[in-house]
Formats: C-alpha cells, structure tokens, sequence
C-alpha cells in the first residue's frame, strides 16, 4: 500500500511547455546558446539578465542575475549536461548567491517545495521551416504556477519568437 505523499507526488505534473517558432532549428538554438542573444530575452517580463559566467558546453557552467523592475535579485547556478547543436539543450539550474553558492530556495522566499535544483531539457523539432521547441523542467507544475516561473517561461518564448521573425 502507498502512503499519501507517494501517491501525490506520483501524480504531480512536471513544467513542460511546447512552442512553435517561425524559424529555422539552427536559428532558435543558437538564440539559447549565444550569450549576447540571451540577454535580450532570457528574463522575464520588465527583468533584466545578466551573466557573471557562462561556458555553454558540457560540463560548462553558468552564473546568472535576473534583477526585477524594483531591483530584487535572483541568483542562479547551474551546469550544463548536454549541448547537442541543434537538437537539444540539457542544464540544472539552482538558485544561488552573487558568489555562486547554492541557497536554499525556501529561505528567499520561494515556495517551500520547490527543489533546491532543477533540470531544464530544451528540445528543437524541425518542422519544414519552422522549429517545435518542447521545455521541460523538473518541477511540480502547479508550483511553477504559483511562483511565476510558469508563466515566465512562456512569455519569454513568445519575446524570442518576436526577436527570431
């Protein structure tokens, strides 16, 4: 017999989020590997991101900071596990420090469930001249709701989608 907490988060739906872009693979690839094109998008709406690191390879790393309009900063870490130009994108991505130690998710602020890392798999489908790109990040979706992470990603795909026409 399962207790509860095992039947709950059996069932729990993970971020996953598909795309359709008016462009060429290659192109939409290069758009999240390319840290001069990240810039322009990877932030959600009114944010800014910058990088104190970036190595987009594997085994590479990245340091980021997404400042918000009222000047809250969102440090984040993480590494990447697979780039596989242009068919799929593999990375953890854990909230961190301005010097790049993992913190607590929940002591900032976050909600209490969410995982102090995470891992986002970016797939990109050609589709004649058109890319599916398929998102999934290893976090309870109704949470990602509630954070705004959810939402954020896809307005950022939709921001990209507007810079790639």
């Amino acid at each position: 017999m399962k207790n509860v907490n095992e039947t709950t988060s059996s069932t729990k739906k993970e971020v996953l989020i598909t795309h359709i872009f008016n462009a060429p693979r290659e192109l939409v690839f290069k758009a999240w590997t390319d840290p001069e094109q990240l810039l322009r998008w990877y932030a959600p709406d009114g944010c800014t991101i910058e990088f104190k690191s970036i190595d987009i390879r594997p085994g590479g790393t990245f340091h980021s900071c997404i400042t918000s309009p009222d000047m809250k900063h969102c440090w984040c870490i993480g590494t990447y596990q697979e780039v596989i130009f242009p068919v799929r994108l593999v990375q953890t991505v854990a909230v961190a420090d301005e010097n790049g130690n993992p913190v607590d998710p929940a002591a900032i602020g976050m909600h209490p469930e969410w995982p102090a890392e995470t891992l986002l798999t970016i797939t990109f489908e050609e589709l004649g001249s058109k890319t599916k790109l398929t998102l999934h990040q290893t976090v309870d979706e109704d949470i990602a709701k509630q954070m705004g992470a959810h939402p954020s990603w896809i307005k950022m795909l939709n921001r990209l989608d507007e810079i790639l026409k």
